[in-house]
């Protein structure tokens, strides 16, 4: 047994780097093995255990938001928000040193939290405001200016929360500062992105986005709205 602690890098670096020297240097006798164990076989497992569930919970997210919004092309739309909530959480790792760890990916597990919620309240006010027999253009102004206070103050709220977090240094912050600046990165393009892909979507496709349900009854109110027509056989 060969220990060592690391000072200075990630765990996962160091250890790429030992096994790239012992690949080129080492050559092991015939039924001997080497196993890398400690702290990086428990982050290996950690990290293999959160993807597996993050993909479950992402899964279980978008068939509740299937059941919420009644429609798989609105659900498709609400669900690439969560790409793009990657993008200033992967900025703000880059300029503040470039190492991922657990705490990394737990904050891109609630920047998803943050978008997927966003997105579903403009889809959902739009539906309404569908409902309601608006033209397509005016519900998707209309909507959106109902709901962008809601999603400004609650992204604003989320970010001077994880503030003291990310600017925060001592005993304890090796944990909680990588999960509160992927946070506190993410908000920004998450929040601004949602604002404009949605419904950008909405504006291109609303047609296709809209719930079958709320298309058959916007039907049925224009076809009840117009004039009885009288044939020419019941005047003569």
């Amino acid at each position: 047994m060969v220990s060592a602690n690391v000072q200075g890098r990630d765990l996962g670096s160091v250890v790429e780097d030992i096994q790239g020297t012992i690949r080129q240097k080492v050559q092991l006798p015939k039924g001997y093995f080497i196993q890398y164990g400690g702290q990086f076989e428990s982050e290996q497992r950690a990290t293999n255990n959160l993807l597996v569930f993050s993909i479950l919970a992402a899964i279980v997210i978008a068939i509740l938001m299937f059941f919420s919004v009644k429609s798989l092309p609105a659900t498709i739309a609400i669900m690439l928000n969560l790409p793009l909530a990657l993008v200033g959480g992967i900025v703000s790792i880059i300029l503040t040193g470039g190492v991922i760890s657990i705490a990394s990916l737990i904050g891109f597990i609630t920047l998803f939290g943050v978008a997927v919620r966003n997105g579903l309240l403009l889809v959902d006010n739009y539906n309404n405001k569908f409902a309601q027999g608006m033209h397509l253009k005016d519900a998707i102004v209309k909507g959106s200016l109902d709901r962008v206070n809601a999603i400004l103050m609650t992204a604003l709220t989320s970010a001077l929360g994880m503030l003291p977090l990310a600017i925060a240094s001592g005993a304890g912050n090796e944990i909680l500062q990588p999960l509160a600046i992927v946070v506190l990165g993410g908000l920004f393009t998450s929040t601004a992105l949602t604002l404009l892909v949605i419904p950008a979507l909405y504006a291109k496709f609303g047609k296709w986005l809209i719930p079958k349900q709320t298309s058959t009854d916007l039907e049925k109110n224009f076809h009840l709205n117009d004039p009885p027509k009288v044939s020419v056989e019941s005047q003569l």
